[in-house]
C-alpha cells in the first residue's frame, strides 16, 4: 500500500468515525464491488417492502438499479424509468417519499462528518431527510473535502456543472463554461441544497465510503 493510499484509507476511517459520532452508520470499503455487496446486505437486513432511489452514477455502477428493475421480491419505485414521460416520472418520484428504503449518492462529505447535496427537483434530498425508514448512501473518496467551504465549492464547481453536462439538451451557463454562474435558467439543477449534520433517528442513514474515486 503506497503512502498516499494509506493516508486516504486513514482519512476515510476517520471520517466514518465522525459520521458514527453524528448518529450515522458508516462503513469504509475498498472498492465498488464491496460497496455493492454491502448495499445488498443492507437491503436484506432491513427487508423493505418497497425501495426507491435518487439518481447517482455510483449507485448505478453497482448494478443494483437494473437488478431491482428485473425482480419481483420488492416493490421498486423507479422514478427514472425511461419508459415513462417526464410528468409520469415526477409522480413516481413523489411516491419515493413513502418507500421503506431509499438509496442515493452524495455530492460532498467533509472530514468532520457532514454531508452535502444540490438538487434540481428535491426528489433526492427530500427522502434523505424524511420519509423512508432507512437510507443507504454511497460516496467515493473523491467526495471527501476538508471543510464546509470546500464542500460548497465542490458542489458549485464540480458536482453541479458535471451533472448538467451528462444530461443531453441542458443549456445552462455551466453546461457551456463548466463553472457555476448562479443562473436563473429553467434547467438549473441546483435549486435546492441540503447540509446534513446529524442523523435522526440514530442509525436511520448508512453511509458507505468507497476507497476509490466514483461519481461526480
Amino acid at each position: 500500500m503506497s503512502n498516499g493510499t494509506e493516508q486516504m484509507r486513514i482519512r476515510l476511517e476517520s471520517c466514518a468515525g465522525k459520521l458514527q459520532q453524528h448518529g450515522f452508520e458508516a462503513i469504509v470499503v475498498k472498492n465498488l464491488d464491496e460497496a455493492g455487496r454491502i448495499l445488498r446486505q443492507q437491503i436484506e437486513r432491513h427487508a423493505p417492502r418497497s425501495i426507491s432511489y435518487g439518481d447517482s452514477m455510483t449507485l448505478r455502477a453497482t448494478g443494483i438499479i437494473e437488478e431491482l428493475r428485473n425482480q419481483t421480491r420488492y416493490t421498486f419505485i423507479d422514478g427514472f424509468d425511461p419508459a415513462l414521460t417526464r410528468p409520469e416520472q415526477l409522480d413516481v418520484r413523489r411516491l419515493g417519499l413513502t418507500a421503506d428504503l431509499f438509496m442515493s449518492g452524495i455530492n460532498a462529505v467533509t472530514d468532520d462528518g457532514t454531508l452535502y447535496w444540490v438538487d434540481m427537483v428535491g426528489n433526492r434530498i427530500a427522502p434523505i431527510i424524511f420519509g423512508p425508514r432507512h437510507v443507504v448512501l454511497l460516496a467515493g473518496h473523491n467526495k471527501l473535502t476538508g471543510s464546509q467551504a470546500e464542500a460548497e465549492q465542490r458542489v458549485r464547481e464540480i458536482a453541479g456543472p458535471k451533472n448538467v453536462a451528462r444530461h443531453p439538451g441542458f443549456k445552462t451557463p455551466c453546461a457551456v463554461t463548466g463553472r457555476c454562474a448562479d443562473c436563473n435558467s429553467p434547467q438549473r439543477i441546483c435549486n435546492a441544497r441540503l447540509t446534513l449534520e446529524r442523523c435522526w433517528p440514530k442509525g436511520r442513514i448508512t453511509v458507505i465510503l468507497i476507497d476509490e474515486a466514483w461519481g461526480l
